[in-house]
């Protein structure tokens, strides 16, 4: 994400939104993607997905899936699992009464690999069409890869390396850069196809070997990070996850190195199965493709040596979204978008975090332009778990900041975002139940995130409209000096809390405080 994407351009610069751009729920264009439905049959599972809200970083409205093993079988016959077909016909059926009583526009249906592969595959679309009126799109390996890098941009706009779809039947590889799509390629490589190869490990790996070269070869290794998406690539991190005891169970973002890849692959050959699924929530369809899909990833890693493995939580259904959204609502923040659109829906005062990004922002010049976004994120958000209880608050806010459904965030910066909000309600974390999550940050992180959260403290009680316009701080740090000058108009506002919180602010600084009072 660069500086500028989040600037008003061309028709909004007029507007007077300042460093945060034009609304994009003000927008007509943007507003006609506001609730969204997708259907994925995929070979193993059939989901449907609404997407809601802020239409650069949308919520999930709604989020179902099925795992009707559609492939099972299908190396083997050439056709659709019976069964399969059975559950796969009556979810559709039901997600469309779903989508119905929603009151959104007609299902987006894709199916994937096992369907463009199988020789019913293409009666089953006519079944299916015929059945439920629905149009299905049955798309080739390349589009699949296409629109799983697509859904990688709705999250990451900066992605830059490669990236590695696998479904039941099939493993998608394609190329990010500059948010745009690259070369890509398709792959046999999904663990439903790959059960019952002969030979067992050894004759696993013997044919994912050739096929691995191949995609290596097409595709290059000098890629700076490597994007998992897929149901069997999840479960892979969540079992890195429990085997790290990494206290943070946010699959989107999460990053492994190649070393831990190795290391949680010999974890689960070496442990029992049905112990790791019951101590990592996975089901058991999706348990049994598990240690396929780990040799499979083992061989992913030994041939492109990735710098980064970043597990997405976006995939095709993103894409499919994201192919809907003209360039110029692709080019914004989504953090910024979805913070500011929960602003809009929860805070008391919607646009009041504008005005409180403005009076704080003096004390943050110096800031890179990362941290920027985030101290107008949490100013934001500063308000918009205003209704739990008061006992309670803090936490609320630390968890709906750690938690969230948010794109462009690393982990790092989630409990940056949630400890900052924290201080905007608590003056001291002492007591919190977050501590693990607190020692990931450093000593500087933690403390910037005090730095914000008591800023925000101060400027929100200060003056309920437009602190920015009754008084201006100033901060010096090389002299360690913060300075609050009041206008006339704001005298009476600041009063014995406020006067507190200033100084609280200062001492979180380490600075001397300073208020001057400007005559008329």
């Amino acid at each position: 994400m660069t500086a500028t994407q989040d600037r008003p351009q061309g028709d909004e610069a007029h507007q007077d939104w300042g460093v945060f751009g034009r609304p994009l729920f003000l927008d007509e264009e943007a507003r006609a993607l506001s609730r969204v439905g997708v259907v994925d049959i995929g070979s193993n599972s059939v989901r449907l997905v609404v997407f809601d809200g802020a239409a650069r970083s949308p919520a999930y409205f709604y989020n179902e899936k099925i795992l009707c093993g559609l492939g099972a079988g299908l190396r083997e016959s050439g056709r659709l699992n019976p069964e399969g077909k059975i559950r796969a016909m009556s979810a559709i059926k039901r997600f469309q009464r779903l989508a119905q009583g929603m009151g959104i526009p007609p299902l987006t249906v894709v199916a994937t690999a096992a369907m463009r592969e199988a020789e019913d595959g293409p009666a089953f679309r006519e079944e299916i069409e015929r059945e439920t009126g629905l149009s299905l799109w049955i798309i080739d390996g390349e589009e699949e890869a296409r629109l799983s890098a697509q859904g990688v941009l709705l999250g990451w706009p900066e992605a830059d390396g490669l990236v590695c779809d696998i479904g039941g039947s099939s493993m998608e590889l394609a190329e990010v850069r500059a948010g745009t799509v690259g070369k890509r390629i398709t792959s046999p490589l999904g663990p439903l196809k790959l059960d019952g190869l002969k030979g067992g490990r050894r004759g696993l790996k013997e044919h994912i070997k050739p096929i691995m070269a191949g995609l290596a070869e097409t595709m290059g290794t000098n890629h700076k990070r490597l994007y998992l998406v897929g149901g069997s690539w999840r479960a892979i991190a969540r079992i890195d996850m429990e085997r790290r005891g990494y206290p943070l169970h946010v699959l989107h973002e999460y990053r492994m190195t190649t070393r831990a890849v190795t290391e949680t692959i010999k974890y689960i050959r070496r442990n029992n199965i049905e112990e790791i699924r019951a101590k990592t929530g996975t089901s058991a369809a999706r348990m049994a493709l598990v240690p396929i899909a780990t040799e499979v990833l083992r061989q992913l890693v030994n041939a492109f040596h990735p710098r980064e493995i970043c597990i997405s939580s976006y995939g095709i259904r993103e894409g499919l979204l994201y192919e809907q959204m003209p360039e110029r609502v692709r080019a914004r923040d989504p953090l910024i978008e979805a913070c500011r659109f929960s602003e809009q829906k929860d805070a008391r005062m919607p646009g009041f975090g504008r005005q409180l990004h403005n009076f704080i922002a003096p004390i943050f010049k110096a800031r890179q332009y990362e941290k920027m976004r985030l101290i107008r994120a949490a100013c934001l958000l500063h308000d918009v778990t205003w209704r739990a209880h008061p006992d309670y608050r803090a936490e609320v806010c630390f968890d709906n900041a750690t938690r969230a459904n948010l794109g462009g965030l690393t982990h790092n910066e989630r409990i940056f975002l949630g400890l900052a909000l924290l201080h905007r309600y608590k003056n001291s974390r002492e007591g919190t139940p977050f501590a693990p999550l607190i020692e990931m940050l450093s000593e500087k992180e933690i403390s910037n995130a005090e730095v914000l959260g008591k800023a925000m403290r101060f400027g929100a009680m200060f003056a309920a409209q437009s602190p920015d316009q009754i008084a201006s701080l100033r901060y010096f740090p090389k002299k360690k000096h913060l300075v609050l000058t009041v206008q006339q108009d704001g005298e009476d506002l600041f009063g014995e809390v406020a006067q507190a919180r200033f100084q609280s602010l200062a001492d979180s600084l380490g600075a001397k405080a300073e208020v001057i009072h400007a005559k008329a």
